[in-house]
């Protein structure tokens, strides 16, 4: 892809943000692919638990120098007969790939947690058409993740990106031996970056940053995220165990 190309592509991604305040990468310069452990003919993948105004999981797979991605909010599901609403976004960067911490302001902010991360493989010749034709089947092979997948665009919710393209997906899994009826995003809630929760991540950056102006202040996400401001300040005084991190 030229820098021409990847430019535009990420013109919405970039549009939404103020790199002065947040720490996401900003996607400009080089492509730079995320990790380095991907085998040659296979993709990047990753799933972002993040707790903004709401609970959600951002799907992201590489493609053409950038990260597709759909914000999942129930998240992914091994059962083949659950099929998971999944709302396409504006591709993100590469390097978006390994964030994972605390957006203190503006859009999406809320606390970022690397869910799982892996490689993909497409089940098709060709990503771009199976796209535009609105069903991409694919593989994984991650750490929570495995087996045979399915995006299909469905187009029926009124629902549309800028350029007109619906953006409403599901996610599905196909039976195979990775499926099962296990709620994988109760059974593996924790980050496969720093092995911790949301608390965690928050105390390691600056749990008093929103005492005052949190960015979910209502319904389920407001109360969850209360309950982590708490345990986060706990952490920091020293009044629960911590949790070893990996350094990030």
């Amino acid at each position: 892809m030229t820098k021409k190309a990847k430019t535009r592509t990420l013109s919405a991604y970039q549009a939404k943000r103020n790199f002065q305040k947040t720490p996401e990468p900003s996607g400009s310069g080089r492509p730079k692919r995320a990790p380095s452990s991907i085998k040659p003919g296979k993709g990047f993948f990753c799933v972002q638990k993040h707790l903004a105004s709401h609970l959600h999981y951002d799907f992201r797979l590489e493609h053409d120098g950038v990260l597709l991605s759909w914000a999942v909010p129930k998240g992914p599901s091994l059962n083949p007969r659950d099929k998971r609403l999944a709302m396409r976004v504006e591709d993100h960067p590469l390097d978006y790939g390994d964030f994972e911490g605390v957006i203190p302001e503006g859009y999406g902010a809320g606390i970022v947690m690397l869910w799982d991360r892996g490689s993909w493989s497409p089940e098709t010749t060709d990503v771009s058409r199976a796209l535009a034709d609105g069903e991409l089947k694919f593989s994984l092979a991650a750490t929570k993740l495995k087996g045979s997948w399915v995006l299909v665009r469905t187009g029926n919710s009124g629902e549309e990106s800028k350029g007109g393209e619906p953006r409403t997906w599901l996610l599905i899994k196909h039976k195979d031996d990775c499926a099962g009826p296990i709620d994988v995003t109760t059974a593996a809630p924790l980050s496969v970056k720093s092995f911790g929760d949301f608390a965690d991540i928050l105390a390691a950056d600056k749990p008093d940053l929103w005492q005052s102006n949190k960015p979910a202040k209502g319904g389920v996400a407001g109360e969850m995220l209360t309950n982590i401001i708490e345990q986060a300040a706990k952490l920091k005084a020293g009044k629960r165990p911590v949790r070893k991190l990996k350094k990030r």
